[in-house]
């Protein structure tokens, strides 16, 4: 059982679907001993940094998340709930993360001719032995909405990386905790086989 975890946050439904088409029993909810008590987690989200993290630590949802890393249960984070594992985000100065993992949040620096919000199709550097990517292939394309990025302080803890005005760590691995700054759940065969990978954990 999967559980995805409700803060009121967007994005929860796509990755409900991809995960029931993939035949994988999943529930959406905010409910704090629901969360622990399934088999793994997702950490989704689209929307600001200091309003989720104000949510999850009023609804007593940063204290399970927390204790599930802790107790080795495996843990996915998206696009926002990649940078909530983290310790610090440029959007929010002064509100703090998760801290499951070393690393903040940096605004995209602006640059003539690109867009930010980042959004659209990047290729990916896949590292090698990646239980997350395992059997993707190397400069795959997965799909990306975001206007800040990640920098772990352990490049040992990056399983991909994409290039966008500067490099960007695209994707965690650490222990029982992964996280992806794209989101699989949007990104075609490629995402649904990362998803899969992690339910296989």
């Amino acid at each position: 059982m999967v559980a995805i975890v409700d803060y009121d946050a967007g994005n929860l439904k796509s990755v409900e679907k991809a995960l029931a088409y993939l035949g994988e029993e999943c529930i959406t909810t905010g409910v704090p001993e629901e969360i622990y008590s399934a088999d793994k987690i997702i950490l989704p989200g689209v929307g600001a940094f200091g309003d989720a993290m104000e949510k999850l630590e009023s609804s007593g949802l940063a204290q399970v998340v927390k204790k599930a890393a802790s107790d080795n249960k495996p843990l996915l984070g998206i696009c926002l709930g990649l940078q909530l594992l983290f310790e610090s985000s440029d959007e929010m100065p002064g509100v703090k993360g998760l801290g499951i993992l070393k690393g903040k949040i940096l605004a995209i620096p602006k640059k003539e001719g690109y867009k930010i919000p980042h959004m659209g199709w990047n290729s990916i550097s896949v590292k090698k032995g990646s239980r997350l990517f395992k059997d993707v292939p190397d400069n795959s394309y997965v799909y990306f909405v975001h206007s800040y990025y990640l920098k772990a302080d352990n490049e040992e803890d990056v399983a991909a990386s994409t290039e966008y005005i500067t490099h960007i760590h695209a994707a965690t691995e650490h222990g029982n905790i992964f996280a992806c700054q794209f989101h699989p759940e949007k990104s075609g065969s490629t995402g649904l086989k990362i998803l899969k990978n992690f339910c296989m954990l």
